[in-house]
């Protein structure tokens, strides 16, 4: 097995490494807003944690920041956020412990800052981790939002209140009736790609003009009406898409919202 490092991202190193896979500055607009991104809110405890091969590389990563600068539409202040976690983009790093030895290192940190715990929201599916890592970390579900997404937490007080989804997603979907919307955030990088071409596209092929709105900081992102936070396509006020998504896979759903 091809020994990993677990390396801390700081302002001055990130670029070094990159995040998420991506590593080329010049050719990855994503990268340069999600160093940008990460510089802002650095001194605000973001921090990212990445898991590096001698052989093969960028393999991994753990994101989290205190919950009241967290990037989906929750109510977590006192805990530590994870916003993402994910080991393998090959599948012998899959199933070594590294995403075991990631969330005891936040777990640590919350209980070193004195913090509630630590919170994070899952999902089966594209994106998100599901809950069985964390369950076996001692998380539990205390909240869920549709369509399937679940708020988890392990609290180091069972006394500390439970984090929670934003109660007004409902109506905060009531602000987009009309025409095609997309909701984005530059915490997930992933939310640049395919988003010119979803716009094209539905200009061109449905004579859709699409309302593109930059989620620019964090309350922004916990108005949001997509429990995902950093990504939402909207179509006459209904929630297409709660992840980024690729412009075949946007003209699939459309063929079908519009039948």
């Amino acid at each position: 097995m091809d020994p990993i490092e677990v390396i801390d991202l700081n302002p001055d190193n990130i670029a070094d490494y990159g995040v998420c896979g991506y590593k080329d500055l010049k050719k990855h607009k994503e990268l340069r807003k999600k160093i940008e991104w990460f510089k802002e809110y650095y001194p605000r405890g973001l921090r990212i944690k990445i898991v590096m091969s001698k052989k093969g590389g960028y393999q991994g990563m753990l994101e989290y920041i205190p919950g009241e600068y967290a990037h989906r539409p929750v109510e977590a202040e006192g805990y530590l956020f994870i916003h993402c976690i994910f080991v393998g983009f090959r599948k012998e790093f899959k199933g070594q412990g590294v995403v075991s030895r990631l969330l005891d290192e936040c777990i640590q940190e919350s209980q070193d800052k004195g913090m509630r715990g630590v919170a994070v929201v899952t999902r089966k599916g594209p994106f998100m981790v599901g809950n069985d890592i964390f369950l076996n970390k001692g998380f539990e579900v205390v909240d869920s939002a549709k369509p399937d997404f679940n708020l988890m937490v392990k609290k180091f007080d069972e006394k500390s209140p439970d984090p929670h989804f934003r109660a007004d997603m409902e109506e905060s979907l009531k602000e987009y009736p009309d025409g095609l919307t997309i909701l984005r955030s530059v915490q997930c990088p992933y939310t640049e790609k395919n988003v010119k071409g979803i716009i094209e596209l539905a200009q061109n092929k449905y004579k859709l003009k699409t309302k593109l709105i930059d989620l620019n900081d964090a309350g922004a992102v916990q108005n949001s009406p997509c429990a995902f936070g950093s990504f939402c396509l909207i179509y006459d006020g209904e929630i297409l898409s709660y992840h980024p998504i690729s412009k075949t896979r946007f003209e699939n759903i459309m063929k079908k919202a519009l039948q």
